[in-house]
């Protein structure tokens, strides 16, 4: 993957902005710390923070944000490639790098991250970390599964999870199921 986890120098890094656009998902707030995309919330998403928090109103920082959105949901892109700024702990951004590997329309389980960080016994602790994850969609956390397959929990609700999945597989348009 091509995305920084970073931030521009030339920017305050407290400075805070956001934006809400439209998507077959229902409404995503935007967020951006430094100039960078910080968070990417859903409605009644779990782990949002309050709305307060996010900065002033202003759509200048989401450009390729809103471009890139758009051209997934179109089903042109596969990849995100806009930087970003994610604050957690450093097994959490480990996490975040870890789903950011998982190629567009294929999934993994718990275990497997947990494998893939060299640490098989913490899938639990994946989950914890995945579960935070402030960059739902663009750091893919609906492409991981139960061990046994199953569709376990997402911030975004399950419905969202299942509809995003059968969009990446190809099994349906993005606006097939939509929430509104």
């Amino acid at each position: 993957m091509s995305a920084k986890l970073s931030v521009k120098p030339s920017v305050n890094p407290a400075a805070k902005q956001h934006t809400v656009v439209d998507s077959p998902y229902g409404p995503l707030t935007l967020v951006a710390t430094g100039g960078l995309l910080s968070g990417l919330y859903m409605t009644e998403q779990r782990h949002r923070p309050p709305d307060e928090t996010f900065g002033e109103p202003d759509p200048r920082p989401f450009g390729q944000v809103r471009e890139e959105l758009a051209a997934y949901f179109d089903g042109a892109l596969t990849e995100f490639t806009v930087e970003l700024h994610l604050a957690g702990t450093p097994f959490q951004r480990s996490v975040w790098e870890q789903l950011r590997q998982i190629p567009y329309g294929e999934t993994r389980s718990y275990g497997d991250l947990a494998d893939r960080l060299g640490r098989p016994g913490a899938s639990r602790a994946v989950g914890l970390a995945n579960g935070k994850n402030p960059v739902g969609i663009i750091v893919p956390c609906h492409r991981v599964i139960g061990s046994t397959g199953s569709l376990t929990g997402y911030g975004g609700g399950l419905d969202r999870k299942q509809r995003l999945l059968a969009f990446e597989s190809g099994g349906a348009a993005p606006g097939e199921y939509a929430l509104f």
